[in-house]
């Protein structure tokens, strides 16, 4: 299936222009969201990701992160396209720039409604931080963000739901434990499923998992404004 949206250029708070994957909201527009890519990049899977949100009403806008470091990044899941983006999201760019890109697209959507935010994997990470720092997010959902649990010590300024999976091998169940005894505010879903269960790219793609994530997911944003 093509494309709904196409591929724009941003400016992000250092002067980088970073590609950006924007899609108008179908129907009546609920609101903003900023979706954050898995390491490997804004790939056919995270298009369709923004496609099926545009299609339920939200202006997506998917920054693609690695853009200063691998233009156009769209990698796939062969152990060597892995470790090329594991390598990029470890030691060639900085996480924080990842939030900071993340604020600059929530600032492209305000004045138009609610603003929300969804990630996966590395943005999964992405999102916690950014609803625990940027401004202007009504509501957020994270998933299997193996980064969560060491920056747990953060609070999140809007409601956030966590998705995990039980089966997963970066996320020990002791670090979501963790999350859930510093934030029992914080909604935390865990799936009886593995790492990257949303993805029907993946091995440890759970189709019950994914949809029951995706149906909290809208409850959350509608409940807050969207």
């Amino acid at each position: 299936m093509p494309d709904a949206g196409k591929m724009i250029s941003m400016t992000m708070s250092d002067g980088a222009a970073v590609g950006v994957y924007h899609v108008e909201a179908r129907g009546p527009r609920r609101g903003g969201l900023v979706l954050i890519q898995e390491i490997f990049g804004v790939t056919e899977h995270i298009r369709e990701q923004c496609d099926a949100y545009a299609a339920e009403g939200y202006e997506v806008l998917a920054p693609a992160l690695f853009d200063r470091e691998a233009p156009g990044l769209q990698a796939s899941y062969s152990p060597e396209d892995r470790q090329m983006a594991i390598r990029i999201m470890r030691e060639l760019h900085p996480f924080d720039l990842s939030v900071a890109d993340t604020q600059t697209c929530i600032d492209q959507l305000k004045g138009k409604g609610p603003i929300f935010i969804i990630g996966y994997c590395y943005g999964g990470s992405v999102t916690w931080a950014a609803a625990c720092r940027c401004n202007g997010l009504s509501a957020a959902s994270a998933y299997y963000g193996s980064m969560i649990p060491r920056l747990s010590s953060e609070t999140p300024r809007c409601p956030v739901i966590l998705h995990f999976g039980r089966h997963d091998q970066s996320i020990p169940l002791e670090g979501i434990d963790q999350v859930k005894a510093l934030h029992p505010e914080v909604e935390v879903h865990v799936y009886d499923a593995g790492h990257g269960f949303n993805s029907d790219r993946r091995s440890d793609y759970h189709e019950e998992s994914a949809r029951l994530a995706r149906q909290c997911t809208l409850a959350l944003f509608r409940a807050h404004g969207g």
